[in-house]
């Protein structure tokens, strides 16, 4: 770790795993209210209850501190529970699937790590980089395994199974997804969430099962 300004004691263990913990919450906090380029390592310290000699012993700047954030909100994301298991059937795991994935993405804490992402991704390509392929990536390679399972059971007939599971992904997003991203809409509501996951369902079903 990098030391910037006055010294602070270097903490042992567990008193960093914490510390890192409460600044890396105030810091979540500010980049949701002001954004990325809105907030500031002063904003940052007082959000957290930190002084900025302690935020500066464990981040070097803003960027390292907003790419330690998405880490661990891709990696919290890329290990989410949807339940692929083989012996589910095909219209439950659809529809138990696209109403889990709306729910992660369509909420303001996804909103504001995707929106923030795609905004500096093009002067930290690494970070829109390790989102997609701890988050997006990692979900399509997931559920195209579990229909590839399908496949080879006769259930379905896919040529492609991992485009085929970006396309379900996809259609369980339209109208709900880029509205809210943009801001434009509110959170979309369960009943909406379920109208339009099972439209996706029907139509997956129909262009997949034999």
């Amino acid at each position: 770790m990098v030391t910037r300004g006055s010294a602070a004691p270097v903490p042992n263990v567990e008193e960093d795993s914490a510390k890192r913990r409460q600044i890396l919450d105030g810091a979540r906090a500010v980049f949701l209210e002001l954004g990325f380029d809105g907030a500031s390592m002063g904003e940052i310290a007082r959000a957290a209850g930190v002084s900025k000699g302690t935020l500066y012993v464990y981040f070097t700047d803003k960027n390292s501190l907003f790419c330690a954030i998405v880490e661990q909100e891709s990696l919290a994301q890329g290990m989410a529970s949807f339940d692929f298991s083989p012996e589910r059937d095909v219209e439950t795991t659809l529809r138990d699937f696209g109403h889990a994935y709306i729910g992660l993405i369509c909420t303001p804490l996804g909103a504001s790590t995707i929106r923030t992402v795609m905004a500096i991704a093009e002067r930290m390509p690494d970070v829109g980089r390790r989102y997609y392929e701890r988050v997006v990536a990692h979900t399509i390679a997931r559920f195209g395994r579990y229909l590839q399972i399908q496949v080879d059971a006769g259930t379905l007939v896919i040529e492609d199974c991992e485009l085929a599971a970006a396309q379900f992904m996809q259609t369980c997003q339209a109208s709900l997804f880029l509205p809210f991203v943009f801001q434009a809409t509110e959170p979309p509501s369960p009943e909406r969430i379920a109208s339009v996951v099972a439209s996706a369902t029907r139509m997956f079903i129909a262009a997949y099962r034999p």
